[in-house]
């Protein structure tokens, strides 16, 4: 009882001079502080973080967010550096590829690589060749798997493709393929608005690239720039320009641009500066932290081991050959109660598992089951009944409890769970419904997805029947 109180007592001291622990951050959570940053255009420290989430992400294994963390990284470092942000992307595809696990993660990877890589072709002067085979597959698997938001968002990067390539009239067809593509899905505002706001800003500048103003115009009146700036940029000055053209002021044009472009770089050298300012704040606030848990740590250290030190020593002298003693002994009786309670429970077991395979292999019914070959079995409703009353009678009413539990199970459901909790095998299942194994596989997944919600592939129909109540 002594040395009981005595530990009692150490852990409450170890707790109290411990305190909290500072949170390990994980990848995810490093990925979520990231696109908060982003979110405040604090660039710079969004950096950072999704840097430190890409190295958290592969040293955990974590590859989901790993490939995400590249991704994001690229969509940040895209204006200033398209180079950097396309090599990026080209590693997100290279992770997913090696550990792929949505289709729809993976068109929105091809996407946005083919729209770096255009973009660097533009800045270059190059081929778009990569680009459009990244675009192209982006488009083909949004398509195949019936993703239209995906669709409308290739076919807007295609126009752009065509666009920079001076090809005005396909980018012109891309752009009607794919507002077309909306207006069919619905433009009930959310996602839908947003791809239309995208759609439309290729429609117009392709509109104003074949000097078709009047089109131009009404298309650009048709965006909405809401809170962003940089659309709201774009859209006034087209506008600016389409009247200029009208009054062949070609020379005011080139003014309006220099005037707009200057607007543009101050509206960024401020993001910056708000950048730098919010990675000041935050580099002192992490010093201060440290400075605090350090001191805090220091003072609960000395105070853990003196305490730690008298009790110790006090521990050893009063009972610790007793204590020794009586620890083998009471773990040697332990072992011998574990020992003979598994043995117990597994002579149990051997015991109902052999009267229960009795019962069943005396069944009527189930000795038909076990018929071997592949000639075509039918079961009577008396047969099946007398199946799933003996099933009941030795399994804790299992079946009965099913139904209660799902009342909108067919008939034909609740015989091929009474068949897979039998164990018979799915050529033999086959045999019984009048079909292939595959088909029987495929109703035995269709059953467990709609009636029973599982979705894991690694768990089976007759798992899930060992455990239904």
């Amino acid at each position: 009882m002594i040395m009981r109180a005595l530990y009692i007592f150490l852990v409450v001291v170890m707790l109290a001079a411990c305190g909290q622990r500072p949170t390990v951050l994980t990848a995810k959570a490093c990925l979520e502080q990231a696109e908060a940053a982003l979110a405040d255009d604090s660039i710079r420290l969004g950096e950072t973080l999704l840097r430190k989430a890409i190295r958290l992400a592969e040293e955990s294994q974590d590859w989901h967010t790993n490939y995400i963390a590249y991704q994001r990284l690229a969509e940040a470092l895209s204006q200033g550096n398209p180079e950097e942000a396309l090599r990026l992307m080209k590693r997100a595809l290279a992770v997913y590829e090696q550990h792929p696990d949505d289709e729809r993660n993976y068109a929105i990877l091809l996407d946005y690589a083919g729209t770096y890589a255009a973009q660097v072709a533009y800045a270059k002067e190059g081929t778009y060749d990569e680009a459009l085979d990244f675009t192209h597959r982006a488009y083909d698997l949004a398509e195949k798997k019936g993703m239209t938001d995906l669709t409308v968002q290739t076919l807007t990067s295609l126009a752009n493709i065509a666009w920079a390539k001076e090809d005005y009239r396909q980018a012109l067809d891309y752009a009607h393929q794919a507002e077309a593509l909306i207006s069919k899905q619905g433009r009930d505002g959310g996602e839908s608005s947003d791809l239309l706001q995208g759609s439309l800003q290729v429609l117009a500048r392709c509109y104003l690239s074949l000097n078709m103003l009047d089109s131009a115009e009404v298309v650009y009146r048709q965006i909405v720039p809401g809170d962003d700036v940089h659309l709201a940029y774009i859209v006034q000055s087209s506008l600016a320009k389409i009247a200029l053209r009208r009054m062949g002021a070609t020379q005011v044009e080139d003014d309006v641009d220099e005037a707009f472009e200057r607007v543009e770089d101050f509206y960024y050298k401020a993001l910056e500066q708000k950048d730098e300012y919010y990675q000041e704040t935050l580099r002192q606030e992490m010093e201060n932290q440290q400075l605090e848990y350090r001191s805090q740590m220091y003072a609960r250290t000395l105070l853990l081991t003196i305490t730690a030190s008298l009790f110790v020593i006090l521990a050893i002298v009063l009972v610790v050959r007793y204590r020794m003693r009586a620890q083998r002994e009471e773990k040697r009786q332990l072992q011998q109660e574990a020992e003979h309670q598994k043995t117990l429970l597994h002579q149990a077991n051997e015991v109902v598992a052999f009267l229960q395979n009795f019962i069943l292999e005396r069944t009527e019914a189930l000795k038909k089951l076990n018929q071997s070959g592949d000639s075509l079995i039918y079961l009577s409703p008396h047969e099946w009944s007398e199946i799933e009353r003996t099933l009941n009678a030795i399994d804790n009413n299992r079946f009965a409890r099913l139904r209660e539990q799902h009342p909108t199970m067919q008939e034909d459901d609740i015989h091929l769970c009474i068949l897979t909790r039998l164990g018979l095998s799915n050529r033999t299942i086959g045999n019984i419904y009048c079909i292939t194994v595959s088909a029987v596989q495929h109703r035995k997944l269709k059953l467990k997805k709609e009636v029973f919600g599982e979705t894991n592939p690694d768990i089976t129909l007759e798992q899930i029947l060992k455990i239904e109540h």
